[in-house]
């Protein structure tokens, strides 16, 4: 199943509610939901003016508007 995505942050949200932070996935792709798991790092090269989706394997394909 693929996923789509449209950007808010391409960075996670940090959640201090503890000693130590908490990282809430912002970019849709973590496979340990809520949670950031790194995944975000295979979209900073993303151009801001396309949207893609990414499949089970992490493969980028350009979703046409």
């Amino acid at each position: 199943m693929a996923r789509k995505v449209i950007k808010a942050l391409i960075e996670p949200l940090e959640i201090k509610p503890q000693k130590e932070s908490v990282w809430v996935c912002m970019c849709g792709l973590s496979k340990n939901q809520p949670f950031c798991d790194g995944a975000h790092k295979k979209i900073l090269d993303e151009p801001e003016d396309k949207i893609y989706e990414y499949d089970e394997a992490g493969h980028r394909q350009e979703v046409n508007k």
